[in-house]
């Protein structure tokens, strides 16, 4: 009997503790995000249904804000039309969504510069390291808070239009 009572008291505590987690992952049944604006002068980016914005949120971008990204290792976040081509689960930051960054015309410009355009531009949240930072940090990627990254990254699916502005 005595043993039965620990194995019960043991099942009990391993299904408390698991109560007390928190899920990274959420489930998200509201209007499609139809496109992604941002807004760097303005550190903010909205998720729109259409016209109408679902969410929108402060973002802080590369170290090197002001202008286009040309190269890898300058700091900055890129400007204009792309898409979101992939999801990272598993991402350092927390949760990320890939941009299309470069494209086959920057790619070819950076190539006649002589140089390497960079990549791996992302939305992403703070993950552990980045919990309070401040100010544009980012190696030229969009950050938000992981609390935020986590709707989002409920709320947006491949394949849907980000237009990033300076």
């Amino acid at each position: 009997m005595a043993v039965i009572r620990i194995v019960l008291a043991a099942l009990v505590a391993v299904g408390l503790a698991g109560c007390g987690e928190r899920s990274k992952f959420l489930t998200y049944d509201g209007p499609e995000v139809t496109r992604i604006v941002v807004w760097k002068d303005a550190r903010t980016m909205a998720l729109y249904h259409h016209d109408e914005v679902l969410k929108a949120v402060p973002i802080q971008l590369g170290f090197n804000p002001v202008g286009h990204k040309e190269r890898y290792g300058d700091g900055r976040t890129p400007e204009g039309d792309y898409i979101i081509d992939r999801r990272n689960p598993d991402s350092a930051f927390h949760l990320s969504l890939g941009i299309s960054y470069p494209e086959p015309s920057q790619k070819l410009a950076a190539t006649e510069a002589g140089v390497d355009p960079g990549g791996d531009i992302f939305i992403h949240g703070q993950g552990p390291d980045f919990q309070n930072a401040e100010g544009d940090w980012t190696a030229g990627c969009i950050a938000v808070t992981d609390r935020q990254m986590e709707q989002i990254y409920a709320m947006v699916r491949t394949l849907t239009p980000i237009t990033i502005h300076p």
